[in-house]
Parts: structure tokens; C-alpha cells; sequence
């Protein structure tokens, strides 16, 4: 569908920001037309990336430029606006709810990061927002959420009713269980489609929308693509969780966007990716609703043309808070003779390294170490690094732990970490993975040179987020705890590179690969 403002969006790419700001005549105002603006796994991204994507001020002057030109427009945010950046570190997620407030947020839900505090925390936080957030599947009565969260909301637009749900993943395995006590949690499957059915026979809504934290095709679980293809009556599905970067322009994207439900009906199954990089579009004819109309969806890149309009509001909330982060990203530690990317083997490899150390500092006789490289969420530069940029490498309050298991445990564990490609080992393991029926396989795992013993049993050093069975390593958790470091994982670092063995001098890692499909 050719629309006036998308038109101008498109040629912002070649024009300055004020054509994009200005450009587009009230024409193209259209009441039978809704926009539906989305967002996912911001992550606390408050400024621009290190690749100079999204910010929250670029953000805000594009959600104003379509808000001017459409007269229905919905923004929508589908989990993890918060931890990643000092702003969740020094703040604790109190920012990220005052933004989407000043950015006019109409619906949204929970990501498991909303959880990295617990629920009293959570439930703090919950409290600043101006709309309650939406969750379908999680029954959170006799918790701290109770009454902040609401199961469903239906919105109307040029007399068309929307139903929206909110779907998440289940907490156990990804959300540790002390940050989620007494959460219960519904089957996501069977929940969306009652409540769709329920939506268009009790709500007489004219389209269903669910927002979803699952991610998008995950191992072994419920995601978006498996939630499309067995759900009816949801005709948008808008997802978060996995930061895939969902984009219509290409071929792949395309065919990932249009998927086929239980009755033959097209569902559109869109992401954004990650930190707010990419705001999502989806235009609706409101009179084509129920009469075959195809939703249109496009990603917008967040950058540098967008820059040069302030929203005052915006900028004021910025001007309180940001002191704080500017003074820990000069406070220098380190310093790397190469940039080390948050993707890396070099920074895997270095972290896990050094949890091995760590745990020996605690016990005797540590034989290997665990790490997740979902743990690490943000790039070291080259040259000097700061305090701050090992917060936001490792964001995360968890503290390095050691624990004695039995190696067929070990086994079920390094079977967990293959089906991912691996996952943080220390140096003296190495380990394979293969092609199996449903997806990767381990094949053969070596501790010291020697193949892993079913019968032995091994001392481990890892972070107490893995220990508690989080990335679905739940074999950890018939294991026994030996000693526990006092500190955060992020502080001990920081001794590490202040007044520890790692003090004057430069950070390198070891680049090898330590797991490799066979």
C-alpha cells in the first residue's frame, strides 16, 4: 500500500532530516489506516550504539514524524527495555519507564530482563509507568505484581476494535527462581488462541495482535514461528526475545514475516532486533479487516538522520541522569591492544578463563569452568576501557560460584551448550558438536586431554545464574555447592585489572576456538 508518508520515510534515506520531519503535507492523514509502531529488546540502549544506531532522542523524532501524518497510529513494545547499559546498573530500570512514558508507550509487556531484580523491584518500577503492561500467560496473583498488570487490552481505531495479548517464555531455565517466586506460568499455545477465541466471541475485536517475548524459532521450545503456525484468530504476531532482525526488504525476512495458520490464514510474525537499532512499521487498512487485507511491514533504521530535533522532555530526563554514566566511562582499568567485540571467541574465552581463576582463588581442586556468552553484553574498545565498559560488558549481578557434579551431569550439561554451538569453556576443554535429527548434537567433550568420566566427579567454576539451571542447564542444580565469591562477577573484574594479576596489563584472549562442529 503507497502511502504518503512512507514515501517520505523512504526518501529520507537520501534527504536531510528535515525532509523527513517536515516533508510529509497533512494529506496524507488517513482515519481508515492504522500504524502500528514497535519496538524490542531495547536493552537500556538510552544513546546511540557504538555503530551510531538508535538512541532514544532518534527514536522519539521518528514516532513524532508518523504520529504527525497518520491519525491512527499505536506504539507497542514487546519486553526487554531494560539491563544492558549503566542506565539499568545505576538506575535500575527507572529511566527506561520515564522514556517510554514521554514516548507515549500504548501497550506493552514483560521481557525476563524485567526480572533481573526480582519482582519488588519489578513491582517499583511497574509503578512509574502510565500504562499497566499486558501479560496473557503469567499468573501473578499473591506476588508484588499483582494488580500492575492487566491480561489483555482492546484498543479502537476508525471503529475497529484490536485485541492485544501478551505472551512470555516460561521463567523456569531463563529467569532465575528467586526473581521470579510465585510467577505462573501458562502454556503460550494453548493460552493464545483461548484468548483469541475469546477476543473476537466475548471482545467482538476485529483483528488480534499478540506481543511476545519467546523469541523466534528457539531450540526445543514455543517461539513465533511454532506459536503462527498452530494458533487461530491471531493475525499479528509482534516478538521479542531472540534479537532477530526481521526485515521484509530481504528474501529471507520475507519469508520469515508471512507465515501459515491451523486454518490456512496468514499471520505476520515480525522483530526488530536489538537496542532500538531499528523501529518496526506495520500500516493496517482498518476496512480491509476481515476481508483478506494484507497488513504492510517495513523496519526503520534509527540513525543519524533523525538527528537535530529535541523533544524537550526527553532531553530534560536525559540532562538528570546521564552525569552518572558519563563519569564511570572515564574512569579507566584497561587497556586492549584490539577492539573485542561482545561476540568474539577472544572475550568468551578471556571471561571464562578468568571464572576459572576466580573459582580456584575460592577452592581447591577446580577442574574446569561454565560460562554463557549470553552473559556478555556489550564490546570491549581498542585502546583504553573503562569501569563502565565492564559493567556493560557484564551487566549481570551474579557472582562466580563453585559447585561439584557429577560428570553424567556435566555430560547433560555440555549437551545443553551444543545444541546453542557451545558455549564459554575454559582452556583446557575442548569440545564438538554435530548435525543431528533436531538440530545440533554433542559429540566429543576432553577435560585436560582426557574424555569427559560419566563416573567422576567434577569441580566446576561458573556464575550462580548457570548454577541455578539458567540457560536451560538444569543439570547444574543436582550439583553441590562448594564456595561462593562475596563480590559481583563485574567487581572481581575490576580488581582483576586494578589491583589483581590482570593490573598494567593489556587484555588480549585467546582467539581459539574451543568448541568446533565436526
Amino acid at each position: 500500500m503507497a502511502r504518503k508518508h512512507t514515501l517520505c520515510l523512504a526518501a529520507a534515506t537520501a534527504l536531510a532530516a528535515s525532509a523527513l520531519l517536515n516533508g510529509c503535507s497533512d494529506a496524507a492523514r488517513k482515519d481508515n489506516t492504522l500504524v502500528i509502531l514497535h519496538t524490542n529488546d531495547t536493552h537500556s540502549q538510552i544513546d546511540p550504539t557504538r555503530k551510531n544506531l538508535g538512541g532514544v532522542m532518534r527514536r522519539m523524532a521518528a514516532i513524532d514524524s508518523i504520529r504527525r501524518h497518520n491519525e491512527n497510529v499505536m506504539l507497542v513494545d514487546a519486553g526487554d527495555a531494560v539491563q544492558g547499559t549503566l542506565y539499568f546498573y545505576l538506575y535500575g530500570g527507572r529511566v527506561e519507564q520515564e522514556v517510554l512514558n514521554i514516548m507515549g508507550l500504548d501497550e506493552g509487556i514483560l521481557g525476563n530482563h524485567e526480572f533481573d531484580n526480582g519482582t519488588d523491584s519489578l513491582a517499583s518500577v511497574l509503578r512509574l509507568r502510565n500504562r499497566k503492561l499486558i501479560s496473557t500467560n503469567y499468573d501473578v496473583d499473591d506476588t508484588p505484581l499483582d494488580t500492575l498488570l492487566i491480561p489483555y487490552s482492546v484498543r479502537e481505531y476508525g471503529g475497529k476494535r484490536i485485541g492485544i495479548m501478551g505472551l512470555n517464555l516460561d521463567p523456569e531455565g531463563m529467569i532465575s527462581d528467586d526473581n521470579s517466586e510465585g510467577i505462573d506460568f501458562r502454556p503460550i499455545v494453548a493460552t493464545a488462541n483461548a484468548t483469541a477465541d475469546m477476543l473476537r466471541s466475548r471482545e467482538n475485536v476485529d483483528a488480534v495482535i499478540a506481543l511476545t517475548h519467546i523469541g523466534y524459532n528457539p531450540a526445543g521450545l514455543v517461539g513465533d514461528s511454532v506459536l503462527a503456525r498452530n494458533s487461530r484468530g491471531i493475525d499479528i504476531i509482534i516478538g521479542g526475545h531472540s534479537h532477530d532482525v526481521i526485515d521484509p526488504a530481504t528474501e529471507r525476512g520475507a519469508a520469515r514475516s508471512r507465515l501459515t495458520d491451523l486454518d490456512g490464514k496468514e499471520v505476520l510474525v515480525v522483530q526488530t532486533g536489538k537496542s532500538g537499532m531499528n523501529l518496526g512499521k506495520i500500516e493496517i487498512n482498518l476496512d480491509s479487516l476481515g476481508k483478506g487485507g494484507r497488513p504492510s511491514y517495513e523496519l526503520i533504521p534509527v540513525d543519524s538522520r533523525f538527528d537535530g530535533r529535541t523533544e524537550p522532555r526527553l532531553q530534560a530526563l536525559l540532562d538528570r541522569y546521564s552525569s552518572g554514566v558519563d563519569s564511570l566511562m572515564h574512569m579507566w582499568v584497561g587497556t586492549a591492544p584490539q577492539a573485542l567485540p561482545d561476540s568474539s571467541t577472544r572475550l568468551i574465552n578471556f571471561f571464562t578463563d578468568f571464572v576459572l581463576s576466580r573459582g580456584r582463588q575460592l577452592a581447591p581442586g577446580v577442574d574446569l569452568a561454565i560460562a554463557n556468552k549470553g552473559g556478555i553484553r556489550a564490546s570491549l574498545p581498542q585502546g583504553q576501557f573503562s569501569k563502565g565498559h565492564i559493567i556493560n560488558m557484564l551487566p549481570f549481578r551474579n557472582y562466580v560460584t563453585v559447585v561439584d557434579v557429577e560428570g553424567d551431569d556435566l555430560l547433560e550439561i555440555f549437551r545443553v551448550m551444543a545444541k546453542t554451538a557451545g558455549n564459554g569453556v575454559s582452556a583446557n576443554v575442548r569440545a564438538t558438536y554435530t548435525d543431528g535429527d533436531e538440530g545440533f548434537e554433542l559429540g566429543e567433550v576432553l577435560i585436560d586431554g582426557r574424555p569427559l568420566d560419566p563416573e567422576k566427579t567434577y569441580r566446576v567454576a561458573t556464575i550462580d545464574y548457570l548454577a541455578k539451571g539458567g540457560d536451560y542447564m538444569k543439570a547444574f542444580r543436582e550439583g553441590d555447592g562448594v564456595a561462593d565469591s562475596p563480590t559481583w562477577v563485574y567487581d572481581d573484574l575490576l580488581e582483576y585489572f586494578t589491583t589483581g594479576a590482570g593490573a598494567g596489563r593489556p587484555l588480549t584472549g585467546d582467539p581459539g576456538p574451543r568448541w568446533k562442529k565436526q
